[in-house]
């Protein structure tokens, strides 16, 4: 499986063209804003009548959970971004929740266009860490009112997903990496793994000599042709480089090269895309709905890989998914941690089956970031068998958070 197998026909998003004739315009420019197509819909869930009337933060440094709560005493919870999650709750408080206390929260496409307008002097990214929290709750709100998984909300249906197992490791040898990868394979049915090119932000340095070209390789032998392949460069290289190791992947016959430039340099990324066989993906860190807009039209990358919560929510990732889908592009949200992220990718790529990548997003560490909590934050926890996961027809995300746990948390309110 490889980029020529993904990709389709590409059509233009983002802005509308205009036709010059004689240095004038032939018929009057469209201009689509944060991340609209022309077709696009603003979402209309639920009915209008209800008010936000308090949102709360549950918080550690790593993660946190938000609730609201509307006027009638519906609630909906969500998730702030992983990484200084507390800081993001200060903002949320501060910056963010201003802007949705006291409004109808059936008007979400409103609601984060005022909600980035009014924050233009500090973007993106701590103001779209915390909106997230209160974007996904909002979509919890709807699937509570409504009966309804998000997934159903968003058009698609319940059901198993396949996972490849998401390796975040770099301390460890080709040989072990290998044989752990071999035994989950084993023992959960993994039909797809992704291991760890270069150091993060390496600037075409490894994390140590040899260690990348013997990796390719060695998971490949070892796994055999019947497991499909990625690898995630974090930003490692420099083109060049990176084409390097891309003709490496195609010899072994990887089918996802993930972030192999410094994500911010759209130009490096776009000339690997263009010399290499393999899907190019990325997309991560970008919160800003303009750049991916850049993104998308110049085909920087094959696979879009915007992250729920660091991007603002699922009405954001919603808005790149369909500038892909207009480009032809590809669709696979990145959840590399066992929080609500992976469960928020899931409901939006069973939503979105025809533009997304076959396998969701599965980290496979259980040691580190963030544990040991990380198992009793919600029930049920998403649990890997025949290398698939399974989405419910439960309400909402579908899942209930563990009070035990909210009570090692920070609390914060922003009320009316």
């Amino acid at each position: 499986m490889n980029r020529r197998q993904f990709l389709g026909s590409s059509l233009a998003a983002g802005a509308g063209l205009s036709v010059y004739c004689n240095g004038k315009s032939s018929q009057p420019a469209s201009y689509f804003h944060h991340g609209r197509t022309a077709d696009y819909t603003p979402f209309q869930i639920i009915d209008q009548g209800r008010k936000i009337t308090q949102i709360e933060t549950f918080t550690l440094n790593y993660i946190g959970f938000v609730r609201i709560t509307t006027d009638d005493g519906k609630q909906g919870w969500g998730q702030i971004s992983t990484y200084n999650s507390d800081i993001a709750a200060t903002i949320l408080h501060r910056q963010i929740a201003r802007h949705f206390l006291g409004k109808d929260p059936a008007d979400l496409d409103q609601l984060v266009d005022r909600t980035l307008y009014a924050n233009l002097k500090y973007p993106w990214s701590f103001v779209c860490r915390a909106m997230g929290g209160i974007d996904t709750a909002i979509w919890d709100l709807y699937g509570k009112i409504t009966g309804k998984p998000v997934v159903t909300l968003l058009g698609g249906e319940p059901g198993p997903l396949a996972v490849y197992g998401s390796s975040m490791r770099r301390d460890i040898t080709p040989e072990d990496e290998a044989a752990r990868l071999q035994a989950l394979r084993d023992q959960s049915g993994y039909r797809a793994f992704k291991v760890r090119a270069g150091s993060n932000q390496g600037y075409n340095q490894d994390q140590w000599d040899g260690r990348t070209e013997e990796l390719i390789p060695a998971v490949r032998n070892v796994l055999g042709d019947e497991v499909d392949l990625l690898i995630d460069a974090n930003s490692c290289y420099t083109p060049d480089k990176a084409i390097e190791v891309g003709r490496l992947l195609e010899d072994n016959n990887y089918y996802q090269f993930e972030e192999p430039c410094p994500y911010w340099e759209l130009e490096w990324t776009r000339e690997v895309t263009k010399a290499i066989s393999v899907s190019v993906s990325g997309g991560e860190q970008d919160n800003d709905l303009a750049q991916w807009r850049r993104m998308i039209n110049m085909h920087a990358v094959d696979i879009v890989q915007p992250d729920p919560l660091y991007l603002g929510g699922i009405t954001s990732t919603w808005r790149v998914a369909k500038m892909a889908q207009k480009a032809g592009l590809k669709f696979v949200p990145h959840s590399a941690n066992h929080g609500l992220v992976t469960l928020f990718a899931l409901h939006l790529m069973k939503a979105l089956p025809e533009i997304s990548t076959p396998y969701l997003e599965y980290s496979i560490e259980f040691e580190g970031f963030p544990n040991p909590q990380v198992l009793q934050m919600y029930t049920p926890h998403l649990d890997v068998e025949n290398g698939m996961v399974m989405l419910t027809e439960a309400p909402g995300w579908g899942v209930e958070i563990n009070r035990e746990w909210l009570a090692t948390t920070t609390y914060g309110k922003s009320e009316i």
